[in-house]
């Protein structure tokens, strides 16, 4: 059985740092370990993904070096983790099943600067270039304003609306600019 994660054998992982205008993407250390397990425990993060992990559960249970996985980025900015972009395989049972998904999370403290639309955007692009032509899909609770926002922003476009968790989804694809459709005049 394969990995988890997206990245097939012939893609060298860890891949080098993405860098943006303020951030870089890149692989997890020892270092980020203190800041995963802020992302995980916190309450205002864990409202759309199924809640907060107790704190001294994660202080337990996390790894020296989490995170290490194929198509996992950090989000760094100034030399401190504030989030995770993940690109995954989608479980084959759920929508869009088999196809690479797009994840992110961030700290509440790095929430409304646009850092989120930067990394993903950043990764998305890297994602075009070593996987050419390979839509990426999205789902979020339609409840979470900020990440619909978000998933506009980037140019997914709804496919369709489901019910899981017990809660509205939104499923969304998107495909590199070298695969939309041209618009015409």
């Amino acid at each position: 059985m394969p990995e988890p994660g997206l990245i097939p054998a012939p893609i060298p992982w860890p891949t080098d740092p993405i860098r943006t205008e303020r951030l870089v993407l890149r692989e997890a250390g020892a270092r980020d370990r203190g800041r995963f397990v802020e992302l995980f425990a916190s309450p205002e993060v864990g409202v759309y993904v199924g809640g907060a992990r107790p704190r001294d559960e994660l202080e337990r249970a996390m790894p020296a070096v989490p995170g290490q996985r194929a198509g996992l980025f950090v989000v760094d900015l100034d030399g401190a983790m504030i989030g995770m972009v993940t690109l995954d395989r989608r479980d084959a049972e759920r929508p869009g099943g088999g196809e690479a998904e797009l994840g992110y999370l961030f700290l509440p403290e790095a929430w409304g600067y646009s850092y989120a639309a930067e990394a993903c955007a950043a990764a998305l692009g890297w994602f075009a270039g070593v996987l050419p032509g390979e839509p990426v899909v999205l789902s979020t609770r339609t409840a979470n304003e900020r990440s619909m926002r978000l998933a506009a922003k980037l140019g997914f476009t709804e496919v369709e609306r489901f019910e899981a968790y017990g809660a509205e989804q939104w499923f969304g694809v998107w495909s590199p600019p070298s695969c939309r459709p041209v618009e015409q005049a």
